[in-house]
């Protein structure tokens, strides 16, 4: 757990709610944690679902893990420690998103279980929604797709710390959705989120149909 370092400083409640905005949008906020091994298929998954979403009304928005590393975390590296920091600011962030009754898809490699715990306890302690989605796929598999060329720059030595390679991913033990992306559709991938948001009364049932 991050250190408090600012002294001083309390909370300011406002009068509006997380329930006044999410009675506004007409959905409650949650944010679906994507987690496995880069090339998996995450970011792909989120951004269909992402389009689902939309199409049914439903405001989404994508964390993805590159861009915010191009952003507010540009100062991390692929240490532990630095990963460990990744992740424990993006899932404050992803709090705030729930918080104004968004609904977040989260697409980290976040291949320690601990700090996906820690983001899990974080919104669970705020009476948030909190869906770890494991995006499961053969080491193979993806080192196969390989579509940054990471996994060949990994074996060459180029990159260091590299998830699956020369540092651990620590496979999800009780994921809320199990997907597998060397075996399943995209659309079918999409399908199995969309039912999960429907049973957790997270989006309303008729209206995230697939048309």
């Amino acid at each position: 757990m991050a250190e408090q370092k600012a002294t001083n400083v309390h909370w300011h409640e406002g009068d509006i709610t997380r329930k006044h905005r999410e009675t506004l949008l007409g959905h409650k906020g949650a944010t679906l944690w994507f987690t496995g091994l880069s090339g998996s298929g995450k970011s792909t998954v989120a951004v269909e679902l992402e389009g689902r979403l939309n199409e049914a009304g439903i405001l989404a928005y994508r964390l993805d893990g590159d861009n915010v590393r191009l952003g507010i975390n540009r100062n991390l590296g692929f240490s532990a420690e630095d990963r460990t920091e990744n992740i424990r600011r993006i899932g404050e962030v992803a709090k705030l998103f729930v918080d104004s009754g968004v609904v977040v898809l989260s697409s980290f490699i976040s291949p320690y279980l601990a700090d996906r715990e820690q983001v899990r306890a974080l919104h669970e302690a705020a009476g948030m929604e909190f869906i770890e989605i494991f995006v499961d796929c053969s080491l193979e598999a993806a080192e196969a797709r390989d579509p940054k060329g990471l996994y060949k720059k990994a074996r060459n030595g180029e990159i260091k710390n590299f998830t699956g390679i020369d540092d651990p991913y620590e496979i999800p033990t009780k994921p809320e959705v199990h997907l597998h992306s060397d075996q399943q559709s995209l659309a079918e991938e999409v399908d199995l989120v969309m039912a999960v948001l429907r049973e957790r009364g997270i989006i309303n049932k008729e209206a995230t149909k697939k048309k």
